[in-house]
């Protein structure tokens, strides 16, 4: 049987890692679903969706020139079975209309000019570079510690 790209077949888990599981397609050949087309939602363990044996769909999404075979378990499923995703606000728009901020908070704070952001820096760092030279001259016995 040849694996065509965008045909749904039904595989076996033989093997999972921390990057993703591969799948034994009929004819023998093996595909790798990436971690990321395991689920819509995040998926920090891979072993909490697969098991080795599961039987389980996949969708081919691509075929590399070397026999790579990429697949996704995710993609089986119609897209109207899907629950809509609400949009992040950097989906929503580009750019805010309420002159700036965050998303749709409410920007409270007086927007600064790129200068008094940068002498807020440098006298941040100024501040932790002296507080960093103050402990690290102690700990070595310096400014005039005596030493016995």
């Amino acid at each position: 049987m040849s694996i065509e790209v965008g045909s749904k077949v039904q595989g076996k888990v033989t093997g999972i890692t921390h990057f993703g599981a591969f799948v034994e397609l009929p004819g023998g050949t093996t595909g790798l679903v990436h971690i990321s087309e395991v689920a819509d939602n995040y998926v920090k363990d891979i072993n909490e969706f697969l098991t080795v044996g599961q039987e389980v769909e996949v969708k081919v999404v691509n075929v590399e020139k070397d026999g790579k075979i990429g697949l996704s378990i995710r993609k089986t499923k119609d897209s109207p079975e899907r629950p809509a995703r609400p949009q992040s606000s950097s989906q929503r728009s580009s750019r805010p209309s309420n002159g700036g901020g965050r998303g749709n908070r409410p920007n409270n704070r007086p927007t600064l000019s790129f200068e008094d952001k940068m002498n807020r820096f440098l006298k941040d760092s100024e501040e932790r570079l002296t507080a960093i030279k103050r402990q690290t001259e102690s700990k070595r016995g310096g400014r005039g510690a005596r030493r016995g």
